[in-house]
């Protein structure tokens, strides 16, 4: 059974991100696509300090969420990485979190579905929008749209709740990511997947 892995960078069990996130999975259900939802906002999670460490062990020199969530990460199909925005901005803890899994984990991301939902009272939904994305355009990763950007608004779970659309364009990410999710496997079976070079690793070290 395909899989979508969920993290919510929210310290909020049932706030507004949540609301967001809640509302894909009925659909995911329905689809018949497994779930997982993690809990990251309220975790302590620091940041990558660039030791490299990973290169070496295959894993973050910090032992803490991170590397319980990397074999999911592993097996999971697709990821939904949701956030309330701060000061136009992700979650610091979600930051930490996807810097250190992307860059310690060493397994292939490519074709693994992702989608980016961010959730505000009022403004910094798009700018926190593109920031969670990068993550995704850099790993090979298609990224699931929907019927406007991936967003809700609300200062409560209550008023998301009221956001109509933000909850229509969540049920309709959910929909589309689940078809990629499902047409990128017939693929893989009938054509496999593109190839993906890694000859080149441009630095100008030389400084020429």
């Amino acid at each position: 059974m395909s899989k979508v892995f969920l993290l919510n960078g929210s310290a909020h069990l049932h706030g507004c991100t949540a609301t967001a996130l809640e509302e894909m999975i009925k659909v995911f259900e329905e689809e018949g696509i497994q779930t997982e939802l993690i809990q990251v906002g309220s975790k302590d999670i620091r940041g990558c300090i660039s030791c490299n460490s990973c290169s070496k062990t295959g894993k973050c020199i910090f032992n803490d969420l991170v590397n319980e969530v990397a074999p999911e990460f592993e097996e999971a199909d697709g990821l939904v990485v949701g956030s309330p925005v701060y000061y136009g901005s992700p979650n610091g803890n979600i930051i930490s979190l996807m810097d250190r899994l992307f860059y310690s984990t060493q397994y292939s991301k490519h074709m693994k579905v992702g989608a980016a939902v961010v959730s505000c009272r009022r403004g910094g939904n798009t700018a926190s929008f593109d920031v969670l994305n990068k993550y995704f355009t850099i790993s090979g990763m298609p990224i699931a749209s929907s019927t406007y950007w991936n967003q809700v608004h609300g200062f409560t779970a209550s008023d998301v709740k009221k956001d109509l659309e933000g909850l229509q364009t969540m049920r309709n990410l959910a929909r589309n990511m689940s078809f990629m999710i499902k047409a990128f496997a017939d693929a893989k079976d009938k054509y496999g997947y593109p190839e993906v070079e890694r000859k080149y690793f441009t630095s100008f070290s030389d400084g020429k």
